[in-house]
């Protein structure tokens, strides 16, 4: 089953990719994932200052700038891992290196 790591992050230290493929905790998280053989995907995202949210209304198309919802914690980033069951999704996503400072949420991919 597939599911989706949100990786949270706060903003306060925003680290370039470069920067967080040099920090050797994510590089051990990332070579763990791999050697299992669970990575599917995974990218940063850009600050929600840069976000846009749309939406349609009586057929008419509204935007807004920034994201639809206002909090602290935002998206950072999402990995996509293939695991057995979401109890190894779990592991995957507790020994990930922001899981000590902010949240990740689990999503499962819907397959049916």
């Amino acid at each position: 089953m597939r599911y989706m790591l949100m990786i949270c992050d706060d903003g306060a230290e925003l680290f370039s990719p470069p920067e967080i493929d040099a920090k050797p905790e994510f590089v051990a998280w990332l070579r763990n994932v791999e050697s299992r053989g669970a990575r599917r995907a995974g990218t940063l995202l850009r600050p929600p200052a840069e976000a846009v949210t749309v939406r349609v209304r009586d057929g008419q198309r509204l935007t807004s700038d920034g994201p639809f919802a206002e909090t602290k914690e935002w998206i950072a980033g999402c990995e996509v891992v293939e695991c057995e069951d979401l109890d190894e999704a779990i592991v995957i996503a507790s020994t990930h290196p922001a899981a000590g400072r902010f949240p990740i949420e689990i999503r499962p991919f819907r397959e049916d």
